[in-house]
């Protein structure tokens, strides 16, 4: 009997630890989470200002495209900001999936807003081609985009280590248009300086095309992004199984952990939604015998290393 109690005992100072330890590992996730996302967005501030300036100086379609493009996504980072902790809020019976699906169904509304936004700019710049086009001043748009450029380097490279230590599905996005900014901040410095060539050539009847040109290229290199995303919030709100990788990971993960004991898997259940997991792992055994010490200790071991690769998980190991 001394030592059922011991065990017990035991168990529940490891099991406090656990839970203390996790406790603090979200604080410092959503620390991280917040700093990162109050970067990017007094970053966004300041480049939107400076290009919705120049924009307004030069007349540039392509400068108006990338305005526009970044100031959507800034008006969904203040929300999130609000957003963002109720992430980390534990499950419980009146919510049992947490927040998790809010993050699914804001990123969907984001990149819903993006993907319109840049359908009608793309439609009224290619209108613009077919009526001549217009003629910018390229010596300062590419100068312009090329500063622009390299403080879109500097905000990504900042941005990115942070994200060494924790990474989500919104600093992911995040990243993802700052490393976005940069790509297409130099491809129109190239572009202009471009057409600052042309104008001194025989093909200077081609300058005026340029600026809606690379207003039209830098639509149709954005549109990619949205639609991925978009697809991919519908699936976690609807709760759809992830990717089939995804299953075969987790499947690979779970098996070499119940190889260890006297049970097979008999069926797998998985979620996933915005950043959290759901793992159901159904298990049975030829003598009907459960043992819950044995189900706690391999579930917390599976959980161990499946939140190496995942960011929010929960296991749950359910006889069949």
């Amino acid at each position: 009997m001394k030592t059922d109690n011991s065990t017990k005992k035991k168990d529940s100072v490891k099991k406090e630890r656990r839970e203390k330890k996790e406790r603090r590992e979200k604080k410092e996730k959503l620390t991280i989470e917040k700093r990162i996302l109050q970067l990017s967005f007094l970053g966004s501030v300041l480049f939107i200002v400076a290009e919705g300036v120049m924009a307004w100086f030069t007349h540039s379609h392509s400068l108006w495209t990338d305005c526009l493009f970044d100031a959507a996504d800034l008006v969904m980072i203040g929300p999130f900001l609000v957003l963002v902790p109720l992430l980390y809020k534990p499950v419980t019976e009146k919510h049992p999936y947490g927040y998790a699906q809010v993050e699914s169904l804001f990123l969907l509304v984001k990149y819903s807003v993006l993907l319109a936004l840049t359908c009608n700019l793309m439609v009224e710049n290619i209108k613009l081609l077919l009526h001549g086009g217009h003629e910018v001043d390229a010596g300062s748009i590419a100068i312009f985009e090329l500063l622009v450029c390299l403080g879109c380097a500097g905000m990504y490279l900042l941005l990115g280590h942070y994200s060494k230590k924790y990474e989500s599905t919104t600093i992911k996005a995040e990243l993802y248009m700052w490393k976005l900014d940069v790509i297409s901040s130099m491809g129109v410095a190239v572009a202009f300086a471009v057409q600052m060539i042309l104008f001194t050539t025989r093909f200077r009847f081609l300058t005026p095309y340029i600026d809606p040109a690379v207003a039209v290229i830098m639509a149709l290199l954005l549109i990619k992004e949205p639609v991925k995303e978009i697809f991919q919030s519908i699936k976690n709100l609807i709760l759809f199984a992830p990717e089939e990788d995804v299953l075969n990971q987790i499947r690979g993960i779970v098996d070499k952990h119940m190889n260890d004991y006297p049970y097979e898997v008999t069926f797998l259940d998985v979620i996933q939604t915005g950043r959290k997991l759901w793992v159901e792992v159904y298990i049975g055994n030829k003598t009907d015998v459960i043992h819950i010490s044995i189900l706690h200790r391999v579930r917390d071991e599976i959980k161990q290393e499946l939140k190496y690769k995942y960011d929010q998980v929960y296991i749950e190991i359910i006889p069949d």
